[in-house]
């Protein structure tokens, strides 16, 4: 039996979603989702937004509609609450498609791990613990460009919207009691300032696998080529490996190529990139070639050495039973580069220091014991 009314309201003009967005100003909170399709491009290809306004569920055609200012105006409301579930590729599309992020959010994925239960929990299994309803996810594949979409995905996509107003609600009562509300939002805010933050493209180098086994003018060079791959897979809109692999990248600098024959040998370098821009590949490598060592980049950091384990394992034995104490993943606490931060910050400072993301609300929850425990190892 469902808790509200889910058949969708079909939303495909721009006076309707007006009339609409100016009913759903006087909200609280609205529940909301996106059906994209991003197999061959950058940037996700917006099919559908479903919202939930407790009320019921409505589809909106953002291939149809092109006066969408009403809904920009809804999503920036500063005093109506976004509530999604895990919302990082949702904010890309609405980057992508709005050019905005939606403020203030609610991440019904990060709250219920903060509510106990469970790390990374799917919506569907969220909402059969709180509701004990079933959600069918059998169209999480289909084609969302396609007009029209089928009956099936119709009622997909409006499960996908129709209770969560309920999970937030339910959900709200519990962080409350246990006093982590402010936990939560703080999170979801961060994941707003991430979504709303540039790239630093000049940085995208020291991502690539085995960088730092490059020396400095090796590295010039992946620089340059790391930075090509990002700006030209945004201007071209198709993937980064599509245009160039992180494996190719690293052995174009590494053997600093100037030659199309030993281009041509490169593997994992796609035929389209090596016919449209081998010229210009070269060319970056020469470019690295005629640099000056004032230029050149620092060596990059090797991984941690094994004399590191007994610092770490200390600091995950301390995470794992405050988790416990708590009832909280330790996922949710602390991540795998918190506790690279940690013991670099001794080896490039003389003491230990914690990363920006535990001096919030985990500087008491964790990030105090972390420093006890290190300090004793």
């Amino acid at each position: 039996m469902h808790l509200i009314s889910t058949d969708p309201v079909w939303i495909n003009s721009a006076e309707d979603l007006a009339d609409f967005c100016k009913k759903w100003q006087q909200q609280a909170a609205i529940a909301i989702d996106t059906e994209f399709m991003r197999s061959d491009t950058f940037y996700p290809k917006v099919g559908l937004l479903q919202i939930g306004d407790g009320k019921g569920c409505y589809l909106i055609d953002p291939l149809l509609i092109k006066d969408v200012q009403p809904l920009r105006e809804l999503l920036l409301n500063p005093n109506i609450v976004k509530v999604l579930h895990s919302c990082s590729e949702d904010l890309e599309v609405f980057q992508t498609w709005l050019n905005l992020i939606p403020n203030p959010i609610f991440d019904t994925q990060i709250a219920a791990a903060f509510a106990g239960f469970g790390y990374s929990l799917s919506y569907a299994n969220l909402v059969r613990l709180l509701l004990n309803t079933e959600i069918p996810k059998d169209e999480t594949r289909s084609d969302w460009l396609q007009r029209p979409l089928s009956l099936a995905q119709l009622k997909y996509a409006a499960l996908d919207v129709a209770h969560m107003l309920i999970v937030y609600g339910k959900l709200l009562v519990q962080l409350k009691a246990s006093e982590r509300l402010s936990w939560v939002k703080s999170d979801c805010a961060d994941l707003v300032i991430k979504a709303s933050t540039l790239p630093d493209y000049s940085a995208a180098y020291k991502d690539v696998g085995l960088a730092w086994k490059l020396r400095p003018q090796e590295l010039f060079i992946l620089r340059d080529l790391a930075i090509w791959r990002e700006e030209q897979s945004r201007e071209r809109n198709i993937p980064r490996n599509r245009l160039i692999k992180e494996t190719a990248m690293w052995e174009i600098a590494r053997k600093k190529i100037v030659s199309l024959s030993e281009l041509e040998k490169v593997e994992d370098l796609p035929s389209r990139t090596l016919r449209n821009d081998a010229e210009f590949l070269l060319s970056l490598v020469r470019s690295g070639l005629d640099s000056s060592i004032d230029q050149w980049p620092q060596r990059l950091e090797p991984p941690l050495s094994p004399e590191h384990g007994p610092v770490i394992k200390a600091m995950k034995e301390a995470v794992r039973e405050i988790a416990e104490q708590h009832q909280l993943p330790a996922e949710i606490l602390i991540r795998k580069k918190d506790y690279e931060f940690i013991v670099r910050s001794k080896m490039h400072s003389g003491e230990y220091q914690l990363p920006e993301r535990l001096k919030g609300w985990r500087f008491n929850l964790i990030g105090e014991k972390l420093l006890e425990v290190v300090k004793m190892v």
